[in-house]
């Protein structure tokens, strides 16, 4: 066989390996989308229901408490039931949600729809990088993990974007659109069209052949592994998956504790990347940035611009991650990351220093004037582009492949949970902290949590570049070993 039809065989399957692995990353879209479509909307949802600030950063964060619920079970879901039909499962939550929050006439059917949306989002976050991770090659794992970063972003963007359309078409959020429905109502709604987007392309992609492996279906994980992939030798392959997920089905909390804490180390790793993650404050932008601009002086149509640009910049360098992940590799660009996402943090954080609170019949409005408007904006921007390029797509990266197959499913599903608490943490309490404390001091906190993310991926996270996901169980048994040997030479000591 010639070279130039090796190659041809190589770029068909790779074109199959980007297809499904986009068609798993709609999933990612979705958590995007439904998670930051309330940014146009939090301030008619606070009007229309009299809510007050705290009620109103818990009417926002309750999703993501279904977000966490959603995270916890999904893993065992799908080594029970399969990839696959956990996310048609993802997909139904979505429509039911997005109707429902839609329609919502009290603020406890809002919360009700927006919980089992969160359940939604929490079961996308946890099956598209956990499948990815299962169905892409070594070579360019990164990239393609990454992708799922790039539909979340997607996601945000095309959610601000329609908001941003709806205010437009409709003059205010809480105006009138269409079929007497206001145009906050009608940002949820159309929400409907990548929910069933998503359930039809679930049904087009083949199974995870580490799950039909732990189901005992091994030609036809051998089959997917030859079709999609290209594996040259998928009877071998199989062989080596067996061997590392044959207690997978079995796997339990009981399988990650360990000697830190209860937990094993790799496992606290992962937690503490995920809540780093949220407690730079990225959600802070992009479930409030509307509000946040209009806070410091914008009307309405400037608010839902700036958000848009945000987010634009926000998808523009995701797409450096994905260029980046498997050449320079993850630790280095979460280092850089961190340091990135510092600087822009500090100086949001010098900006809102500077603002002028002026009462204006009864009413006190919060301005920046110049330059200090300019430099918050500039500082915010450079915080999304650093977070974007590395520890937005990064972090999923990781804990989609850092783990060894044996508690893969249920210590991604526990990592993804606490990123779903954490950022529940701080979408609750944003609102009411920038009022009591002020904007610089919570952009204060962010900051010193990206600082802190820069000594611990220093010290605790190693490099995942380029290993095929059954070396995680040697590598998982090394870091243990010396764990157990530091640990006890400090005892002897």
């Amino acid at each position: 066989m010639s070279q130039a039809h090796h190659e041809e065989i190589a770029e068909q399957h790779t074109a199959k390996v980007i297809g499904v692995t986009v068609a798993a990353a709609v999933g990612g879209f979705l958590f995007g989308f439904d998670s930051s479509v309330v940014n146009g909307a939090v301030d008619s949802i606070q009007q229309t229901f009299d809510l007050g600030e705290l009620f109103k950063g818990f009417a926002v964060a309750i999703a993501l408490l279904g977000c966490a619920v959603g995270a916890w079970f999904a893993g065992r879901l799908a080594d029970i039931w399969g990839r696959k039909r956990v996310m048609l499962v993802g997909s139904v939550l979505f429509v039911i949600s997005a109707i429902g929050t839609a329609y919502t006439q009290t603020v406890w059917d809002l919360l009700m729809w927006r919980v089992l949306g969160g359940l939604g989002i929490g079961i996308a976050s946890v099956i598209a990088p956990a499948y990815i991770s299962e169905i892409a090659p070594a070579r360019f794992r990164g990239a393609l993990a990454s992708m799922q970063q790039l539909a979340i972003t997607l996601g945000i963007f095309a959610a601000l974007l329609s908001d941003k359309l709806l205010q437009s078409a409709a003059g205010e959020p809480m105006n009138d659109l269409w079929w007497g429905l206001e145009a906050w109502r009608w940002m949820f709604l159309v929400g409907v069209i990548p929910a069933v987007v998503y359930g039809a392309l679930a049904l087009t992609i083949p199974e995870s052949p580490r799950y039909l492996v732990g189901r005992h279906r091994d030609e036809e994980a051998a089959r997917i592994l030859q079709e999609v992939t290209g594996e040259a030798n998928p009877l071998e392959r199989v062989k080596e998956i067996k061997l590392t997920v044959k207690r997978e089905s079995a796997a339990s909390l009981h399988d990650i504790r360990g000697p830190s804490f209860g937990l094993h180390p790799l496992v606290w790793v992962g937690i503490w990347l995920a809540v780093f993650q949220q407690f730079v404050g990225i959600n802070a932008i992009f479930y409030y940035s509307t509000t946040l601009w209009k806070s410091v002086g914008f009307d309405t149509a400037q608010a839902f611009t700036t958000s848009v640009i945000t987010s634009a910049i926000n998808v523009g360098m995701t797409f450096v991650a994905i260029l980046f992940v498997d050449r320079i590799g993850r630790r280095i660009l979460l280092l850089w990351g961190s340091v990135g996402m510092f600087v822009g943090l500090v100086m949001a954080c010098v900006a809102f220093t500077q603002s002028v609170t002026t009462v204006v019949n009864d009413v006190a409005e919060v301005s920046l004037p110049n330059p200090w408007g300019v430099l918050a904006l500039i500082g915010a921007n450079t915080f999304v582009v650093f977070f974007a390029a590395t520890w937005g797509p990064i972090m999923w990266v990781m804990l989609g492949e850092m783990f060894p197959n044996r508690i893969r499913g249920v210590a991604l599903g526990v990592c993804t949970a606490v990123n779903w608490v954490a950022n529940f943490t701080i979408s609750m309490l944003f609102p009411e902290m920038s009022k009591v404390l002020g904007l610089s001091w919570i952009y204060g906190f962010f900051a010193f949590c990206a600082a802190a993310s820069f000594f611990f991926v220093r010290s605790k996270v190693a490099e995942t570049k380029g290993m095929e996901l059954e070396e995680m169980d040697g590598v998982a048994a090394s870091r243990l070993e010396q764990f157990e040997a530091v640990r006890s030479a400090k005892g002897t000591e």
